[in-house]
């Protein structure tokens, strides 16, 4: 158990290459498949590359790996047209909502940001967690403003499938809004975490 602790990060960086690949072979459309596993990649290559700096915890890594599982089902299908009816006719729902999920797990990363924070000792827990929870919001923030961007460039299909908005007028708001709302639940989780490992 031990070496499967130690080696983690690794194991779960070969399953998600593995799971890349494949999703990328044949997606439902090349351009969308590629503006949206670019963050995706952007973010695998700099935990690599970081890792012999700061190793962060195992369950740090299996929060962000959530997303970049769930992004990289979304780059394949497109977020509106992933295969969720299941989900989508169990509660009613008028839309898919893969990529509501999609947008909650992005918080998931305020826990690696706080972590680092605290165990680098550039401050205490809780500035740690304002300064997730607020890196999260500016994330969230751009990361609306460039789906904006690229659907007014591209005027095409593409735009249309990387807005994802399905209609919704307040769509960005609400993807903002479950981006921080993920982002609230991780650095709760976060501070169970820190309480339990303080007590042992």
């Amino acid at each position: 158990m031990k070496k499967v602790s130690l080696y983690y990060p690794h194991i779960l960086a070969l399953l998600f290459s593995v799971f890349f690949i494949a999703l990328g072979i044949d997606p439902i459309d090349r351009r969308v498949w590629v503006v949206e596993v670019t963050p995706i990649v952007i973010v695998f290559l700099f935990l690599v590359a970081t890792y012999t700096k700061f190793r962060f915890s195992n369950f740090a890594y299996t929060l962000m790996s959530i997303w970049m599982f769930w992004h990289t089902v979304g780059g394949h299908y497109t977020f509106a047209n992933v295969p969720f009816d299941f989900v989508t006719n169990l509660f009613g729902f008028e839309r898919n909502n893969f990529d509501r999920i999609g947008h909650f797990v992005v918080g998931f990363y305020a826990y690696a940001i706080a972590e680092y924070l605290v165990r680098q000792k550039l401050c205490s827990v809780i500035p740690a967690s304002l300064f997730g929870f607020f890196a999260i919001g500016s994330v969230a923030a751009g990361y609306e403003i460039i789906e904006w961007i690229y659907a007014v460039y591209d005027g095409g299909e593409a735009g249309i499938e990387f807005l994802g908005s399905q209609g919704d007028i307040w769509d960005a708001q609400k993807d903002m809004l479950l981006d921080m709302l993920g982002a609230v639940f991780s650095l709760i989780l976060f501070w169970i975490v820190r309480k339990k490992e303080n007590k042992s």
